[in-house]
């Protein structure tokens, strides 16, 4: 089973390749795309199953870890995953039928599909990476992928708008990177689960500089306050199907990573507070922002900063249940945020434009189209007894049993980010369907296809909430192994500090080295391991 861990990577990759090889036949690149990201749903789905009985690991090219790079499949990467490919296949189909109804003109697929299967691989490749360095990868295949995506169409303003992604995303990796290399020069080591062992062994002011640096560098890609002023500029420009792509995966992979360096890494919760106080201004400040535009896809991008307040919030409490309920949140999130901006390429497509001082009688219009939104659109808001509901109910409960200012603070604040939450969904809602239009809407229509991946997201956003029990019970095993940290460490260091692998035997005599004190030799024999 360990040998299936890196196949949502290579799938993605190789069908990169396979449709740039077949650039002059459109049909034959949409069944490749089709074909690799339908096989890795299955792979990820038997892995949600598979990982029950403990996380599973494969050490790439026979190396043992930490010597050599590891994928590990644990309860949050599987869940991670199954859901990102579920919402990267849902998209697929979006613009597969978006390309037949346009007859293939809206959208240059030579490019489109190779790109979009390597983005996929790249938020795998963050899900599964068991080391800094290669999560470091996973984000760079990201930004490569996403900046060629975010400027499909190569207008000025699109290409403005990927200019200012792909710096401050420069930023972020640059952070990242300088992170690594100190983190390696203080520990030795990039593997995540022997740096939760050597970590705690380092000084405390050493540790908290480099805990915040990792903060800064995934707070950068989750959009939390203050570094979230990229996101509102940059995501509205984009095709619809690339920006619901990116707000339902992209801050998510952000989010994983903090979830897991902070859980894994930096247990002891010295930056707890900061996250919270974080947690708390990103929801208000989002939220504020969301209530004051009038253009659905910026309204949207707002309320995305806001609830990423949310899944923070859950990370700083540090709980079982807080942890439980952020995942939770997580999944929510990623299903009825990329079903939303799927929904306003729909609106934008039927109206002409998504200003709300230029649309209405959308509701007469196109009645389909009023209620895949106002679905999600009272999810996000957390209207019950919906999945939005469930997730923020259970971080309300963890805020109450945490029993600090700082939780009151949150909880309070959660309560006023859902309340303006609905307010801002509403007001697009009124004006958008059910006001007059002031001038007329232009005589369009959207594909069944289109229609129909855009409800399948949101009956899987409905599902949520009926497996809500059973999920929520997944989550709550996933927050204890992760807290617990033991089940990845025996799991990946299966020997006492060392994996499986060709480089067993080099690593056992590296660490007899180490034992004799010859330090500078133990560093040129690990370094002669590929």
């Amino acid at each position: 089973m360990n040998e299936l861990v890196p196949l949502p990577v290579l799938i993605p990759l190789i069908g990169a390749g396979l449709a740039l090889a077949f650039a002059r036949y459109p049909r034959a690149q949409r069944v490749i795309s089709l074909v690799s990201l339908t096989t890795v749903l299955a792979i990820a789905v038997v892995l949600l199953v598979a990982v029950n009985d403990g996380p599973l690991v494969l050490d790439i090219g026979g190396w043992a870890a930490p010597v050599g790079i590891t994928l590990v499949a644990d309860r949050l990467s599987a869940l991670m995953l199954a859901v990102s490919v579920t919402v990267t296949l849902a998209v697929l189909v979006y613009s597969l039928a978006q390309g037949a109804a346009d007859g293939d003109q809206g959208a240059p697929l030579t490019i489109f599909h190779p790109t979009y299967l390597v983005l996929s691989a790249g938020v795998s490749n963050a899900f599964l990476a068991g080391d800094l360095f290669n999560l470091y990868v996973g984000f760079e295949i990201l930004l490569v992928a996403s900046f060629v995506l975010i400027t499909l169409g190569g207008t000025r303003e699109r290409v403005r708008a990927g200019t200012t992604y792909v710096v401050v995303s420069l930023l972020s990796s640059i952070i990242f990177l300088t992170a690594i290399a100190l983190v390696y020069a203080a520990t030795g080591t990039v593997n995540l689960a022997q740096l939760s062992g050597r970590l705690a062994e380092i000084d405390p002011g050493t540790q908290l500089v480099l805990q915040v640096m990792l903060l800064v560098a995934f707070g950068i890609k989750a959009a939390i306050f203050p570094l979230h002023a990229w996101l509102p500029d940059s995501y509205p420009t984009a095709p619809a199907l690339v920006t619901a792509v990116f707000a339902g995966l992209l801050t998510k992979v952000g989010v994983y990573a903090i979830i897991r360096t902070q859980t894994l890494l930096f247990p002891t919760g010295r930056a707890d507070d900061l996250l919270m106080v974080a947690a708390l201004v990103t929801m208000v400040v989002g939220i504020l922002g969301a209530v004051a535009q009038q253009d659905i896809k910026r309204m949207l991008s707002f309320t995305l900063v806001s609830h990423i307040g949310f899944m923070v919030w859950g990370i700083a409490m540090a709980t079982d249940d807080g942890l439980s309920s952020a995942i939770y949140y997580v999944v929510h999130h990623i299903t009825v945020q990329t079903a939303l901006f799927l929904v306003a390429g729909l609106i934008e497509r039927r109206g002409g434009t998504t200003s709300l001082a230029r649309l209405g009688s959308l509701a007469r219009l196109a009645p389909l189209l009023a209620i895949l939104f106002f679905i999600p659109a009272m999810n996000l808001a957390g209207i019950p007894p919906m999945s939005g509901f469930l997730g923020k109910a259970g971080l309300i409960q963890a805020g109450v049993v945490d029993g600090g200012a700082l939780s009151w603070a949150l909880v309070a604040g959660s309560l006023l980010t859902s309340l303006l939450t609905l307010y801002a969904i509403t007001k697009a809602w009124n004006q958008a369907f059910w006001q007059e239009a002031p001038e007329e809407l232009p005589e369009t229509s959207s594909s069944a296809g289109m229609v129909g991946a855009t409800a399948g997201l949101v009956v899987l956003s409905l599902g949520l909430t009926v497996i809500a029990g059973p999920l929520y019970d997944y989550t709550d095993r996933a927050a204890r192994d992760l807290r617990a940290r033991s089940p990845y460490v025996d799991s990946v260091l299966v020997d006492g500090g060392r994996g499986t692998g060709q480089s067993r035997d080099v690593t056992e005599d590296a660490d007899r080295q180490e034992d004799t004190g010859d330090i500078e030799d133990v560093e040129e024999t690990e370094g002669s391991v590929p």
